[in-house]
């Protein structure tokens, strides 16, 4: 059963990069980049929408909403341009090696993003 998990874990975590390259290729529609891109951030993000240290419900959310939000951007994203990233990402070797570097730097970028944001409106609203 554990190396079910592992296989399951690891199908996911292709699925993920598959998203990641398919919001990068030029045709996906802009509304399925921005839901790949927002399926991706929660995936490699270390905040859940429930806490892992509820019991049985801190893990619901990711068991649920990951394959559900991946499943749903697949469906938005053209076939082809989902194919080709799902043979990238299997042939990349990105998960062969350790490469967590790419998590950290979406994760940083996504808490930049939202700092330069909120800066912004705090800004503006300053102004008024």
């Amino acid at each position: 059963m554990l190396e079910q998990l592992r296989q399951r874990a690891l199908h996911l975590k292709h699925q993920t990069f598959s998203l990641y390259l398919a919001y990068r290729d030029p045709r996906t529609p802009w509304y399925a980049k921005v839901f790949a891109i927002l399926v991706v951030a929660y995936a490699l993000s270390p905040i859940d929408l429930i806490p892992d240290f509820i019991p049985f419900l801190g893990y619901l959310d990711d068991l649920l909403i990951i394959p559900l939000g991946t499943w749903i951007a697949i469906k938005l994203i053209p076939q082809e341009v989902i194919d080709k990233a799902r043979v990238d990402a299997q042939t990349s070797g990105i998960f062969e090696k350790d490469k967590s570097w790419l998590g950290v730097a979406m994760i940083i970028l996504l808490w930049l993003s939202g700092i330069l944001i909120l800066g912004w409106i705090t800004y503006k609203i300053r102004l008024m």
